[in-house]
């Protein structure tokens, strides 16, 4: 299963020159905050409700306090007004990336 997993999210990750880019779909006003995947899709569930950009705010703190890194590092490139996104982080790796997220999928497995 975690090999499935792998390569759905391999799908969502797309590596730059000195950046990573991943591809998430936003469900705002959710009972948790976390990461899912979900028929193949990579799912970022907040608290938050998708008004002044509040949705957008956590899915960006999400990843910063998951990848250890400052939120300035983190923006949406694409999407910011619609549940699909592109966020873009810099200075980080595919591969850094990519086993953070696979800890928080993991994660939200246990809960």
């Amino acid at each position: 299963m975690v090999r499935a997993m792998e390569e759905a999210l391999k799908k969502h990750i797309l590596e730059g020159n000195n950046y990573t880019d991943v591809l998430i779909y936003v469900k705002p006003e959710s009972s948790f905050t976390g990461l899912r995947m979900e028929l193949g899709e990579l799912v970022f569930y907040t608290d938050e409700p998708a008004i002044q950009g509040r949705a957008n705010a956590s899915l960006i703190r999400f990843f910063s306090r998951l990848l250890r890194i400052p939120s300035s590092r983190i923006e949406i490139v694409h999407g910011a007004r619609s549940r699909t996104k592109r966020i873009r982080i810099h200075g980080a790796s595919a591969e850094e990336v990519m086993a953070k997220i696979m800890e928080a999928l993991r994660e939200t497995e246990r809960s």
